[in-house]
């Protein structure tokens, strides 16, 4: 019997009802869930359907055969195992079924006890052929996204739709914030997809003026206009067997947007002064921090374009919105510049970090970086105690724009993080008092009156939210604001 919480689901594939029905009650009785069809496309579609372990496959079925389920399988690089049954005249075909991946096969009429250890050294080797899968994936996820840090759960899911989408061919846009690194996680892309061997060419489409844009996306030849000195090889053609990355494709010029298009549709170009077009075999990733639904509706960017580009989108969230990130990255970061720089590694203190949590970084992880630099070259002594960081009330109206509001209380505390401070630093001083209670007050507000969800908003735990609102006898405040 088979011994599991979560039984195994067997999909029984036989047009005979005899033998589907004797096998049903036979696997009901070991322990499995079953399924049944009676034709290769029912096989079919109940695999698309429903989560399977095991395939008890028929060769002679209506509609689609046992050999055309297999090769289905196959195409669609489905993994659990199948075994084949046959009528004793079908052992031929049932061994070039194993020869195209099948398990095993059995002869009717099937012998029970051959069945259920068949099945049960099926699911075991299944298993095995799964962890080593995970682990084969955990191992090159830790060597393709080696150089992004992160750990929070923001980060982990744009790597987890990253290695969704590498080894496949589609187009993929990456939206995101300037700073957040959209041209790492491109990079990361190529370097785990079948072209990883091809060149990876990077374009910035905002430097790209109209009148040089056919030079250097297609090519020219020698003499084909002044200047043109000698033969050169364009953009596209140089990423031929690579990927092109067209980094800020939201700023590129309409009319060499239907240049891009028409490279995208054929897979062809035409250097200037060439009759001939030249096929060229790339993968195209993309990247704006732009919102595409306004500049589409003012016919600032072809809405046809667009649709090309976003095959398969990918966002990267802004630093603000992986705050487990924060303190990791400036770690990262500090060690990074003092050892390109042959500094010994200073200390950052407890404010000091409670301060980056707190800031919004506009700037993302570029911004980061920079801080945490010149707070090492800036640095008195061992401890990084403070950081220079731009109250939110000086940053420019663009930039408060471009940056949803999110937390309350950098904006309401000019920059300075009370939110975190240690009660030990808010004894006798009552501007600094009333500093934490105006934020608490406004991210409660903004929670709706939800502890748990304005103690996250704050970046402390509940218990300490409590204790500070009983400390600064927020009930009667809140009451009366009410």
């Amino acid at each position: 019997m088979v011994q599991n919480d979560s039984k195994p689901t067997v999909l029984v594939a036989d047009d005979s009802s005899v033998i589907r029905t004797l096998i049903s009650h036979l696997l009901k009785r070991l322990g499995y869930n079953v399924l049944t069809v009676e034709n290769g496309e029912q096989c079919i579609e109940s695999i698309e359907q429903n989560q399977v372990d095991v395939v008890l496959l028929d060769l002679n079925m209506p509609v689609k055969s046992g050999l055309e389920v297999l090769a289905y399988l196959q195409e669609k690089s489905f993994v659990f195992p199948v075994i084949i049954i046959t009528a004793m005249e079908d052992i031929s075909q049932a061994v070039k079924c194993i020869k195209l991946g099948a398990y095993e096969y059995l002869t009717k009429p099937v012998d029970k006890q051959r069945l259920e250890i068949l099945l049960r050294n099926a699911l075991a080797e299944s298993g095995l052929k799964q962890k080593i899968n995970e682990l084969r994936k955990e191992l090159k996820q830790k060597d393709i996204f080696n150089f992004i840090v992160g750990a929070s759960p923001a980060v982990k899911q744009c790597i987890e739709q990253a290695m969704q989408v590498m080894e496949t061919d589609m187009n993929v846009l990456i939206n995101g914030e300037s700073g957040t690194g959209k041209e790492l996680f491109a990079q990361a892309i190529h370097n785990g997809s079948k072209r990883k061997q091809g060149p990876f060419v990077t374009i910035n489409c905002a430097a790209i003026s109209n009148d040089l844009a056919d030079s250097l996306l297609f090519g020219h030849l020698k003499g084909s206009f002044t200047g043109a000195n000698s033969d050169h090889t364009g953009f596209f053609e140089q990423a031929d067997h690579g990927t092109i990355f067209l980094d800020e494709i939201g700023d590129m010029n309409i009319d060499i947007q239907a240049k891009v298009l028409r490279v995208l549709q054929e897979k062809k170009i035409r250097r200037i002064g060439e009759k001939k077009e030249r096929p060229v075999d790339f993968r195209l990733i993309s990247a704006t921090h732009r919102d595409f639904t306004e500049a589409i509706a003012t016919n600032a960017f072809r809405a046809d374009l667009y649709y090309r580009l976003e095959e398969y989108p990918l966002y990267i969230p802004p630093l603000r919105d992986r705050d487990d990130d924060i303190v990791l990255l400036a770690r990262h970061f500090l060690n990074e510049f003092c050892k390109a720089n042959n500094i010994e590694p200073p200390e950052i203190s407890t404010r000091a970090l409670n301060s980056l949590k707190a800031y919004r970084w506009p700037g993302n992880i570029r911004e980061l970086q920079n801080v945490i630099r010149r707070a090492v070259i800036n640095r008195k002594g061992k401890l990084i105690d403070t950081f220079n960081l731009p109250s939110a009330s000086s940053q420019g109206q663009q930039e408060h724009e471009a940056v949803p509001e999110r937390a309350a209380t950098a904006d309401d505390i000019a920059g300075f993080n009370a939110k975190l401070l240690p009660e030990s630093d808010l004894q006798g001083q009552p501007i600094l008092k009333d500093m934490e209670l105006q934020a608490i007050l406004k991210a409660y507000k903004q929670c709706g009156g939800n502890q748990t969800k304005t103690a996250e908003l704050l970046g402390i735990s509940r218990s300490t939210l409590i204790r500070k609102m009983k400390r600064l006898d927020l009930t009667k405040t809140i009451s009366l604001n009410q």
